[in-house]
């Protein structure tokens, strides 16, 4: 039998704390996959480089990662997309793949978090099983990134999963596209909420979660809504963390 690997590409996170999310679905890949070698690979240039200067530790970009593999004699690779959504930093892995399809036998790619329809129902009932039951006067709202790509329709898309799956007060929002945080307070304002509960829709609690998300600086969303009154609770677990995620990741795997 010729070797096998199984690489995990995420964006990547400069907190350390935070890559255990990252390490959950590597976990639930490998126990999917026991014939294939794991292997962890970074997006982020930027992120690998603050690792490398401050811990001493480099991760290598997807590319690197492919070059030492065919160097070492592997026949096949299965690389596993840690993404989300299938925006701009998919598409950049699906590039950086290319050029070594020709360098083993079979080099395949896994789909990202969210890709049909059956992905969101088991998103919304994943994270519906781990939230407290809300009061007449709560509502939950989930932080995504947000992107410029249209693959950023899949953040209303999964709010409106949420909805079907009759959570009224669940609202998904973004720090970098729509449906922004105005939306959500115009949302919570009509809706006579006094107490939100914050959480990161990203795959580890990482720079967002900690800063744009929680942070003290007066422009966090948790600083925003205790300005305007509403008593706020923050949950920073990336969605790595949940044990029902992992599996949805390990779910894509190519067959």
């Amino acid at each position: 039998m010729g070797k096998k690997a199984l690489a995990a590409v995420s964006f990547g996170t400069s907190y350390p704390e935070a890559r255990e999310a990252i390490s959950r679905i590597e976990r639930a890949l490998a126990a999917a996959r026991p014939e294939h070698r794991l292997f962890r690979a970074f997006t982020s240039g930027m992120v690998a480089d603050r690792i490398e200067r401050e811990e001493g530790v480099r991760i290598p970009s997807p590319a690197a990662l492919l070059e030492r593999l065919a160097a070492e004699g592997y026949d096949e690779v299965l690389c596993q997309s840690l993404h989300v959504i299938p925006g701009f930093e998919y598409e950049k892995l699906q590039k950086a793949i290319e050029p070594y399809a020709a360098r083993f036998k079979k080099l395949t790619l896994g789909k990202p978090l969210l890709w049909d329809t059956k992905d969101y129902l088991r998103l919304s009932r994943a994270l519906l099983a781990h939230m407290p039951k809300l009061d007449a006067d709560e509502a939950f709202v989930w932080m995504g990134h947000g992107t410029d790509h249209p693959a950023n329709a899949a953040y209303a898309l999964l709010e409106n999963t949420f909805r079907f799956d009759g959570a009224e007060r669940v609202y998904v929002a973004t720090v970098e596209g729509f449906p922004n945080f105005d939306y959500v307070l115009r949302r919570l304002h009509r809706q006579g909420v006094s107490r939100v509960r914050l959480a990161p829709l990203m795959v580890v609690a990482g720079d967002h979660a900690q800063n744009d998300l929680a942070g003290p600086e007066e422009d966090s969303w948790k600083s925003v809504l205790e300005s305007e009154g509403y008593h706020v609770q923050c949950d920073l677990r990336g969605l790595g963390e949940y044990e029902e995620v992992a599996a949805l990741f390990a779910a894509h795997l190519p067959a």
